[in-house]
């Protein structure tokens, strides 16, 4: 299996539109953070985990030729507003492309994204084929391959992480239970989301994720979906336990499955 980190930043992305603190003037690339996203390679299959609002970009930095499914871990903006270029697939493959999610998720692509959806189609717009995610905890196939899902909240919001053989992505997340952290035991590979130093109503803060995974132990784990408020990626990673590391875009993994 192979992981490559299509984005690891949070809603605004880092640099921040405005913003001259020292993270977001930082000239190292490590620095540089798209929404975040991820790609995998399993299985003969192309996977994506959401498509976020710089999809496009990141898609064509990693020269993605070829895209068998989508899935999204929830419905907001910065996970699902690239969902409109997956129209260059459909041209390519000549085929639907499937789009797995809850089907409160699914509700949402379709207000959101009505023309793709309406009965009488603009000629061009991407075409999708929806696939619900019934159960937070039943094991599902995307083209085949087995996804476990991840209960966590995000406030309030339920949303999913994903276990795919020894690699367990968790992001948007402050809060998994017991049977959640169960779930994600025993990967050799666990990405968590970590916003900022100070606690966040939303997200995991960093010593947060540190201890998560400080509890779960896996051998190798990486930290995500990471705002300017968290510091530059030097000197965070410096203070941090040898197994956990900080994502950053292009980040490729190689992953026994």
């Amino acid at each position: 299996m192979q992981i490559t980190f299509l984005g690891t930043g949070t809603s605004q992305g880092v640099p921040v539109i405005g913003c001259h603190c020292d993270v977001c003037r930082s000239l190292d690339y490590r620095d540089k953070r798209l929404r975040v996203s991820v790609h995998l390679q399993v299985q003969g299959k192309s996977l994506i985990i959401d498509s976020g609002p710089d999809f496009r970009q990141q898609a064509l930095r990693e020269q993605i030729d070829h895209l068998d499914a989508l899935v999204f871990t929830h419905e907001h903006k910065d996970h699902t507003a690239g969902m409109d270029d997956i129209r260059a697939y459909n041209f390519k493959q000549q085929q639907d492309m499937p789009v797995y999610a809850e089907p409160r998720v699914l509700e949402q692509l379709r207000r959101e994204y009505a023309y793709i959806f309406s009965e009488h189609k603009y000629p061009g717009v991407p075409q999708v084929q929806t696939i619900p995610i019934l159960s937070d905890t039943t094991p599902f196939d995307v083209q085949g391959v087995p996804f476990q899902p991840i209960r966590a909240l995000h406030y309030k919001l339920p949303v999913l992480g994903f276990r795919v053989g020894n690699f367990t992505y968790v992001t948007d997340a402050n809060h998994l239970s017991s049977a959640s952290l169960d779930l994600m035991r025993g990967s050799d590979v666990i990405v968590l989301n970590a916003l900022r130093q100070e606690k966040h109503i939303s997200h995991f803060s960093l010593s947060e994720a540190v201890a998560v995974l400080e509890e779960l132990s896996p051998r190798r784990a990486y930290l995500t979906h990471i705002s300017h408020l968290l510091g530059r990626h030097r000197e965070v990673e410096a203070t941090l336990p040898d197994f956990i590391r900080l994502a950053y875009d292009g980040l490729r993994l190689d992953i026994q499955a």
